[in-house]
């Protein structure tokens, strides 16, 4: 951590850099970061950004000129990211641990100050902070999914009090939708699966929540009794979360009972038939201003599972009152055109290890700077991988 700046925007943000070396918290490892990795943190990050959704930036990434020994010797860099603080559950259960209590009160207060200054604290600041993050990080992981972003490895380290997303290590984005996809080398079981993610969350909030009990109630079980019920409210929240982003993806603008379950079979035919996640939703979009447009089904191997649940979804976008254009133009600014393809981060990475050619690299970031733009002339970069592999991904750090 090198401080704080508060911007001209009047907001306050922390700067770290990542990769300068060891801290108390390296834990053996030599605390450097190689080139690779740090690219695709600068990529990853800034895409998320661009996309709308909550998340630490890269304001620069540097070369070091010095040897990071890994699998094999690597050029070195440092990444400076900037974040609205880098507190994670993991700064709590550093001092709960400790049985630290003037610390957690301490750091409970700062967070709550910082991050949620207009929270009900009626209940007491602990329990303030708790659905604070909660009701944060429901939200976030709700958005991780409307993209196809998998996270890849969602330790309490990485779940910020913030809500926002933090270390792009073995992270990466959906192809072909499969809810079971894995892409991080050390995730054997699929503990961070795209799916699993929500489920995640909810085991790392528990985590937070374990961390401020002695602050809730000198009661235990009063305490436990409290925090239990502000969890097991995560669950509604994020439910809530995801079909609001599902409504708006499908370009529906009212409430409907049937509207999640309409979502739901519509995500397993397209796991069924192993239908690319980006370029559906996007060409959905213009499917919903010319029915006649038939590259929506060409994405699925039974085309018609498409057709048939296209019927189910017209009867649905019949009940409300927009006409097709403001609808395409309404799920076009919420399912981006182009993502960090998998295939295309690495192309860069490779380019730019191998060749200390870093052209390919500049391009991919301001093709990413755009993702709701069609951008014809970069249209090669919404493709998907012309050759489907079981892509893997590496911490790096």
């Amino acid at each position: 951590m090198l401080g704080e700046v508060v911007g001209k925007d009047g907001l306050r943000r922390d700067i770290q850099l990542k990769g300068a070396g060891r801290t108390p918290f390296s834990r053996g490892g030599d605390g450097r970061a190689a080139l690779g990795p740090v690219l695709r943190e600068y990529i990853v990050s800034e895409a998320m950004a661009a996309l709308g959704i909550p998340t630490t930036r890269a304001l620069a990434a540097v070369s070091t000129g010095e040897a990071v020994v890994r699998e094999e010797v690597l050029p070195g860099a440092i990444l400076t990211r900037v974040a609205a603080s880098h507190l994670r559950v993991g700064t709590f259960e550093f001092f709960a641990a400790r049985d630290d209590r003037e610390a957690l009160e301490t750091l409970t207060k700062y967070a709550l100050a910082r991050h949620y200054p207009k929270a009900d604290t009626s209940r007491g600041p602990a329990l303030a902070l708790l659905v604070g993050v909660i009701d944060a990080q429901a939200a976030l992981v709700a958005r991780w999914l409307g993209v196809g972003f998998v996270h890849g490895v969602m330790n309490t380290d990485n779940t910020t009090i913030s809500g926002e997303t933090i270390d792009y290590g073995p992270c990466a984005f959906l192809d072909d939708y499969d809810p079971r996809k894995k892409f991080s080398s050390i995730d054997k079981q699929g503990r961070y699966a795209f799916a699993m993610q929500p489920r995640i969350m909810q085991w790392n909030l528990t985590r937070l929540a374990e961390s401020l009990l002695p602050l809730v109630s000198t009661d235990e079980e009063e305490a436990i009794r409290l925090v239990t019920a502000d969890l097991e409210a995560y669950g509604e929240k994020f439910d809530a979360a995801y079909t609001r982003v599902l409504r708006a993806k499908l370009g529906l603008g009212l409430e409907e009972d049937g509207d999640r379950a309409l979502a739901d079979d519509l995500m397993e035919r397209l796991a069924t038939n192993h239908v690319d996640f980006t370029l559906f939703f996007r060409r959905l979009a213009t499917f919903a201003e010319n029915e006649n447009d038939e590259s929506v089904a060409a994405l699925f191997e039974n085309p018609g599972a498409f057709n048939d649940w296209a019927e189910s979804w017209r009867k649905r976008l019949a009940k409300e009152s927009v006409s097709p254009s403001e609808r395409a133009k309404a799920m076009r600014r919420v399912n981006p055109a182009f993502i960090p393809r998998n295939h295309r981060v690495e192309e860069v990475i490779a380019a730019a290890i191998g060749k200390e050619d870093f052209g390919p690299f500049e391009k991919l970031v301001e093709v990413l700077a755009r993702p709701y733009e069609d951008q014809p002339e970069n249209a090669a970069f919404a493709d998907a991988p012309a050759v489907k592999r079981n892509y893997v991904t590496f911490c790096g750090t």
